[in-house]
C-alpha cells in the first residue's frame, strides 16, 4: 500500500510526539507500506515557519531531509494535480489540503489524515 501524509501526521511523525494514533503507528510502521509527501506539505511548513509562530518552530530544510533519510518518497506537484484541484467540491477551503486530495485522486494513492472533512471527499482517503 502506498500512503500520501497530510502535513500534520508527517510533522507528528517526524517529531516523535507522540499524538499519532496506534492506527497511524501501525500503517506507518508496517514495512509493505511505501511512505510518501508533497511537495504541497513543504511548502505549508515554509509558510508557517515564515510566521514566526511560538507554537510553530520547524525548519522545513530540515524536516524534508528528515523525510527522505527516513525513506519517505516526494511526490512532486505537477499541473494534473492542480487541475484536478478545479473538479473538487468546495467541502474544505484549506489549498494544502485540496492539492493533497487531488494528488491522492490522480495518483491513486491513499491520503492518510486525521482531518475527517478530508474524507468527505470521494476516492483513497483514509482517517486515523
Amino acid at each position: 500500500m502506498t500512503l500520501l501524509l497530510d502535513t500534520h501526521l508527517l510533522l507528528w511523525a517526524a517529531g516523535d510526539s507522540g499524538q499519532l494514533s496506534s492506527k497511524a503507528q501501525n500503517l506507518l510502521g508496517d514495512p509493505a507500506t511505501e511512505l510518501m509527501f508533497s511537495t504541497a506539505s513543504i511548502w505549508e511548513v515554509i509558510i508557517k515557519s515564515a510566521l514566526d509562530r511560538d507554537d510553530f518552530r520547524v525548519d522545513p530544510q530540515r524536516f524534508r531531509n528528515g523525510l527522505i533519510q527516513n525513506g519517505y518518497s516526494e511526490l512532486e506537484i505537477r499541473s494534473e494535480h492542480a487541475l484536478a484541484v478545479g473538479s473538487l467540491p468546495l467541502i474544505h477551503k484549506d489549498p494544502f489540503d485540496r492539492i493533497l486530495i487531488a494528488q491522492a485522486q490522480v495518483e491513486n494513492v491513499t491520503l492518510l489524515t486525521t482531518d475527517d472533512k478530508m474524507a468527505r471527499y470521494s476516492g483513497p482517503i483514509q482517517v486515523v
